[in-house]
């Protein structure tokens, strides 16, 4: 992330901030989880356990109950990996699963301490790297710029993430 910062023309910002939006998706969806694992736990194997306790905690806000198809809906996997996913995160800690209040054939899952402590590092971490991407911006650029954000994910029904 060099300090090449491109000026735009105004007339183009519009046309340009879709693919750079998704220059950000790219390029964001391939480094942070793996830099938040290595930092956190150690390895850069255990990104799955991050997936998972964030997915659970989104979910709660949602439904209430969270089983293995609500984290699958929540990271658009199939069921499958998901499974696994949550099978893996519950061996190292982070989740626990108990039987569902609604149907006893399904599993309902919780965060232990251990993956609420994660949870919280993560979001430590996500806050922080806002910081850091930002520092050299005028506050008031920041301010607006974290206000767009939030209201673009409030607006996609994302809000109740991150609390």
């Amino acid at each position: 992330m060099g300090s090449r910062a491109k000026q735009v023309p105004a007339e183009q910002e519009l046309t340009e901030a879709g693919p750079a939006l998704f220059r950000l998706v790219r390029f964001w969806s391939r480094r942070w989880i793996t830099r938040t694992s290595v930092e956190l736990t150690g390895e850069m194997r255990h990104v799955q356990h991050i997936l998972a306790v964030e997915a659970v905690d989104s979910a709660v806000a949602d439904t209430g109950e969270i089983t293995v198809t609500t984290v699958a809906n929540h990271l658009g996997l199939d069921h499958s990996g998901a499974s696994r996913m949550v099978r893996d995160a519950t061996a190292a800690g982070y989740l626990t699963r108990g039987i569902s209040g609604e149907d006893r054939r399904r599993a309902s899952l919780q965060l232990t301490e251990a993956g609420r402590d994660l949870l919280a590092g993560s979001h430590r971490w996500q806050r922080q790297t806002f910081d850091d991407l930002t520092a050299t911006w005028p506050p008031g650029d920041r301010q607006r710029f974290a206000g767009y954000l939030t209201r673009l994910a409030s607006q996609l029904g994302l809000d109740h993430e991150h609390r």
